[in-house]
């Protein structure tokens, strides 16, 4: 293995490596070189035995604790990553790359075809969390690291640290995963199916070959708001919105327009919620990532018994919140029993939580208690 890359203590050091590969893809096919976004928190060990790798969700990127360079808004997990934070850099090297397909600097249908020096789009090929999960495996390779002491994820980051601890088992000391699955459901394929088709739909989309001056930003702020919708809960939105009306300069305590603007807060929050997102992310990706996310099935990738997937090698904790319809505890309880019946060192809890899916993203208590706790000891 290579000499591991110098790292110093400077915080959020943003980087990119181009890696030769190639890249072998369930889909068939390779690429190459393949390029990754990624940035370091803290420092390595002289044994280089305390990387901890942070896996985003669908819309994330690597910027984990630090400011966006788009929007200059705080990195996406600030409150959980940084000196003497749950995840304590401190004691640990973090390292936070961007997926495969993605749009913040790793190879994806934004970056350049080095076949045509244009971008990919459509021809970019589709991938897999298990592609990317390969792609992170030659960053370390690159980085000089043979072993993470954790990989920790939520959401699609979540599926990252499953799918780490199948493929890569000697590799990761522990996985925590948090408001996660092992697999879609035929109502998490739907409502990214109608993003998908909302995207495609919109004139400029031009069957993903659009000018990035002039993308298909209806089609996509349609999508965000859809799933925006299943990261939060019925109870949250009805504490946070319930049926009041929007504020108008001609109407400052709300009325109803007899007509089709946003009369109700709620759907304020939602096209605000679309509008933003199409300031930072890039259709096509969006299109990859959600097809990525349902063609994920560990279990159908392990002769189809999800307890085939796991070995006692790793140490997994798994966190569900009691609001997550996207991801319910259900599903957390099924990776659970898998692992149980794997032989591998487990633990879970449910935390309480009214906002739904979003929940790991947000202020929790409880949730830093068990993120530091696991992390804490044994990694």
């Amino acid at each position: 293995m290579a000499a591991a890359a110098p790292f110093d203590q400077r915080f959020g050091l943003d980087r990119r490596v181009v890696l030769p590969g190639p890249l072998a893809l369930d889909g068939g096919g390779s690429l190459a070189p393949v390029e990754i976004a990624y940035e370091t928190y803290g420092a390595l060990a002289p044994g280089a035995d305390n990387a901890i790798l942070v896996c985003h969700a669908l819309t994330g990127d690597q910027h984990v604790a630090s400011p966006h360079p788009r929007t200059g808004k705080p990195g996406w997990w600030e409150r959980m990553v940084g000196p003497g934070r749950p995840i304590d850099t401190d004691r640990r090297l973090v390292i936070c790359a961007n997926v495969l397909g993605s749009c913040m600097g790793s190879s994806g249908p934004a970056t350049t075809d080095p076949a045509t020096g244009r971008p990919w789009g459509m021809a970019f090929p589709v991938i897999t969390v298990r592609d990317m999960v390969r792609a992170q495996a030659l960053l370390l390779d690159h980085l000089g690291i043979g072993r993470l002491a954790a990989v920790v994820g939520g959401s699609m980051g979540g599926m990252q640290a499953l799918s780490w601890a199948a493929t890569f088992p000697a590799r990761v000391g522990a996985a925590l995963v948090i408001a996660s699955t092992a697999r879609h459901s035929a109502q998490n394929i739907a409502f990214h199916e109608l993003g998908r088709q909302a995207v495609m739909a919109d004139p400029r989309w031009k069957g993903g070959d659009y000018d990035a001056a002039e993308p298909p930003a209806a089609g996509l702020a349609v999508a965000r708001m859809a799933a925006h919708i299943t990261y939060l809960s019925e109870a949250g939105l009805t504490e946070k919105f319930g049926r009041r009306l929007q504020a108008r300069p001609d109407s400052p305590d709300g009325a109803k327009s007899f007509g089709f603007d946003a009369d109700f807060q709620v759907e304020s929050y939602l096209r605000h919620q679309g509008l933003s997102f199409v300031d930072r992310f890039d259709a096509n990706a969006y299109l990859y990532i959600t097809r990525a996310m349902d063609y994920f099935d560990l279990a159908e990738e392990h002769g189809g018994r999800l307890a085939d997937a796991f070995s006692p090698a790793t140490r997994f904790c798994l966190v569900s919140f009691d609001t997550d319809w996207l991801y319910p505890t259900a599903d957390a309880r099924a990776i659970v029993h898998a692992l149980n019946a794997a032989g591998a060192p487990t633990s879970f809890v449910e935390l309480s939580s009214p906002y739904g899916h979003d929940a790991f993203l947000l202020e929790s208590p409880a949730l830093d208690r068990v993120v530091r706790g696991f992390l804490g000891t044994g990694t």
